[in-house]
């Protein structure tokens, strides 16, 4: 069965079939809403079956609850996966979604959001309604509110930390909201009484449409972990953050009978968790739809047996940008191991000890910009060529002359990227791929690429292009399982 959404055009037909079969692959692609009772579920709600005549389907959460539905207690919508920003088939909206994700229109108004996405607000509220069914105010209004049920009902965290984590201005605001969509004030939800941890930690579920391939992307990233900042095994990934400049880590496992991944995660102020847990879900790409990405690649011979032998692949993310171009930067024309070392050395000489803030095989912070724009990286064995390129990336990072910003477009980040010395397309893809999540970025001139789709002997760079059209806009999704495909 295909997708049913590509825009707010929904197909009724494929809704209505998965609606009948509770089909998960469709949970958080759409949404049912009953006219009988105004309330929207998800396609997997357990609740008898209304009547086909009865039901309306909109693309979003947001589109149901500007219709004037309120979100189902018993399938709560708070607990689907999240749908691909890049779904919209637009860039501009895909850029916009991800600022809403990281509390953008928490503090600030609609005309800020479409001065960052490089349009006028009329056109930005036009595009949310033909592609989202919602504008963005709705769609700012249901994350924090969902966001909030999730906190309310699988956290002890106090209601004036939930209000200040879900990113709303004032409790007042968030009693009403709730009042108004669910008819009973945010108390009313507290469920779990699983004791908040002395040091702050918080467990919360990440929901992913399955497949997931969770133990290759653990193996990816277990090859390439910065000892002290990242610990990884085939069960777990742990890394240290910086929220504000403030430290702390998070934790990443399975959830053994649910598709879901937990997130462990301690950070000095409940209003950082919003934030956090945006990233963490980008880095693990959980809101991947594996179906469309199978529907698209596993029609190109090339890639068909990769397809099939690991369903799932996800789309390995990074939580900070800057770290990851360092390592494309270190990265280039040595192994995997080697850069690896370089980035122990590099966080040995110029990172931040966490001290108390640390976890088990977590110690350090990666270094800053502003730690590395002057660092004489060459005396950790580094090619004085490649210390004078990072030393150009960290200053311009600090400078602001390139940045992760999650609303850029991929041709603009490539082309910002590659006009600093010692970095090239490849490099400018590969971090654009990981850094920003750029489901089509492509690093056509990868030498293990070009083989691959040669059959050993090398295409040349502009034949890979030529043959990667068919493969869009999830080219990124192909780089990953070509790599894997030749071991």
């Amino acid at each position: 069965m295909s997708s049913p959404v590509a825009s707010a055009e929904l197909d009724p037909a494929v809704c209505e079939r998965a609606r009948l079969a509770r089909d998960a692959r469709f949970d958080g692609l759409f949404y049912t809403a009953v006219r009988t009772t105004r309330i929207y579920c998800r396609p997997v709600c357990p609740a008898p079956t209304p009547k086909a005549h009865n039901v309306d389907y909109f693309p979003t959460a947001a589109a149901a609850a500007a219709a004037g539905y309120r979100p189902c207690l018993r399938c709560r919508p708070e607990r689907a996966p999240g749908a691909p920003a890049h779904r919209v088939g637009s860039e501009l909206v895909a850029g916009a979604l991800r600022l809403i994700e990281h509390g953008l229109l928490d503090d600030a108004p609609v005309a800020t959001l479409a001065e960052r996405v490089g349009v006028g607000e009329r056109h930005l509220r036009r595009l949310f309604a033909e592609q989202l069914g919602a504008g963005p105010l709705d769609v700012a209004a249901t994350r924090r509110l969902l966001f909030a049920k999730q906190l309310l009902s699988d956290t002890t965290l106090p209601i004036t930390q939930i209000a200040s984590a879900a990113g709303y201005a004032s409790l007042r605001r968030f009693n009403a909201a709730f009042v108004d969509s669910y008819g009973k004030p945010p108390r009313e939800f507290r469920r779990t009484e699983t004791p908040l941890s002395s040091n702050g930690e918080l467990v919360l579920r990440l929901p992913f449409r399955p497949p997931y391939d969770f133990a290759g992307l653990m193996a990816f990233f277990e090859r390439r972990a910065i000892p002290g900042v990242e610990q990884v095994s085939p069960r777990h990934y742990r890394r240290s953050i910086a929220v504000d400049g403030e430290p702390g880590w998070f934790e990443v496992t399975p959830r053994d009978g649910d598709d879901a991944l937990s997130l462990r995660v301690s950070v000095p102020r409940a209003s950082q968790l919003g934030r956090v847990v945006a990233t963490v879900r980008r880095q693990f790409d959980v809101d991947a739809d594996p179906a469309a990405i199978g529907d698209v690649l596993g029609r190109a011979p090339l890639l068909r047996a990769a397809v099939a032998r690991w369903p799932g692949q996800r789309l390995p993310g990074a939580w900070n940008g800057f770290e990851l171009a360092v390592r494309g930067v270190l990265g280039q024309q040595i192994s995997v191991a080697a850069a690896r070392t370089y980035a122990a050395r590099i966080v040995a000489g110029w990172g931040t000890p966490l001290g108390e803030r640390g976890i088990d095989g977590v110690n350090a912070l990666f270094p800053t910009p502003a730690a590395l724009a002057d660092a004489p990286l060459e005396t950790i064995g580094l090619p004085r060529a490649r210390a004078a390129t990072l030393r150009g990336l960290a200053a311009a990072c600090r400078d602001g002359r390139v940045d992760f910003a999650p609303e850029q477009t991929l041709a603009g980040f490539v082309e910002r990227f590659t006009a600093l010395p010692g970095i090239g397309a490849w490099t400018a893809h590969y971090i654009a791929m990981r850094a920003l999540s750029q489901p089509d970025a492509f690093p056509a001139g990868d030498l293990v690429l070009r083989k691959v789709a040669g059959g050993g002997a090398p295409l040349t760079e502009r034949a890979l292009e030529q043959r990667s059209q068919d493969w869009r806009p999830w080219r990124a999704y192909a780089v990953m399982l070509l790599w894997r495909a030749a071991g």
